[in-house]
């Protein structure tokens, strides 16, 4: 038996940041910009725009200046990540007024990834989000490796629930807690969420799944069940982690969709519009996409 479920719920999308990272094809930036574009008309209005970090570790990002530059509404929360105090300064020479940053409860996963424990990385991001938000910025954290970690495998919810502690006492606006290889189960969906949401009743709680092991979907059901109403998606499934070996895509932005409608749970997303978008950046991708809404219905569009 189905409960707690909202009736409306917020789609994140991460396709333009989180879902073109890993590309291994340069994607130009004109049509960086349509798929933007085509994702805001199909009615997304929260979306992940790029990143500010360095281009030698992450080529994809490279046009992060002209991205923001060309890219921000005014009727849309537009993101950026910005991971440490060179990205926010650079963030600061834009007209963004929303910045991510991101830590991983693990701590093998940190120093892969940033060169940095999670300890060090907190030390140096708490007065960077103190700053963010005396400038009346809106912050999200991104909670990496909330349940499984590709080095250390399983995460206690107590680590966790810590590490979010920190970011909320920091004064973060958002959670975007992820299981960023993909390994959860419903199950531990839920509970996680469950206590998140009885902790932090005040803060956005936003879910962030892969689809590594194609439980994606399950494991935003077990979510709902547990209140969360805003979750990141990407168009086409798109995504994966440099830092993360083997980890898939996220949860395709349509499959979530076209799940939650049939449930009558609205999300303002035209599924007619969001495939015409992911068409836009296919012919640049290095593989193809695979997920069952844009299987079944992209010839149709």
């Amino acid at each position: 038996m189905m409960f707690n479920l909202p009736k409306k719920v917020t789609i994140i999308e991460v396709g333009p940041r989180d879902g073109l990272q890993n590309e291994k094809l340069l994607v130009p930036t004109d049509i960086k910009k349509q798929f933007i574009a085509s994702l805001r008309s199909a009615g997304l209005k929260e979306m992940e725009l790029t990143s500010f970090v360095s281009p030698k570790w992450v080529p994809q990002m490279g046009d992060a200046a002209e991205i923001t530059a060309n890219c921000l509404d005014e009727k849309t929360r537009n993101i950026v990540l910005a991971p440490n105090r060179r990205g926010v300064d650079r963030v600061y020479s834009t007209e963004c007024q929303a910045v991510a940053v991101f830590v991983g409860v693990s701590n093998s996963f940190n120093l892969k990834n940033i060169n940095k424990t999670t300890r060090d990385s907190m030390a140096e991001l708490r007065p960077i989000i103190r700053e963010l938000k005396d400038k009346n910025y809106f912050v999200r954290a991104c909670i990496s490796t909330a349940f499984y970690c590709p080095y250390e495998g399983k995460i206690g919810e107590k680590n966790t629930l810590e590490l979010c502690r920190e970011f909320v006492l920091a004064g973060v606006d958002e959670l975007s807690v992820a299981d960023t290889i993909g390994m959860a189960a419903p199950n531990e969906s839920f509970s996680l969420f469950s206590l998140l949401k009885a902790e932090f009743p005040e803060i956005l709680i936003t879910a962030h799944f892969h689809d590594t092991r194609k439980l994606a979907l399950a494991n935003i059901l077990a979510a709902l069940q547990a209140g969360i109403d805003r979750f990141d998606t990407s168009a086409g499934g798109l995504g994966g982690c440099p830092f993360a070996p083997g980890a898939a895509g996220n949860a395709a932005t349509e499959d979530v969709v076209y799940m939650l409608e049939r449930m009558g749970i609205a999300t303002g997303v035209d599924l007619d519009k969001l495939i015409a978008s992911i068409e836009i950046v296919i012919p640049y991708l290095s593989k193809k996409i695979e997920t069952g809404y844009y299987r079944l219905h992209s010839q149709t569009v």
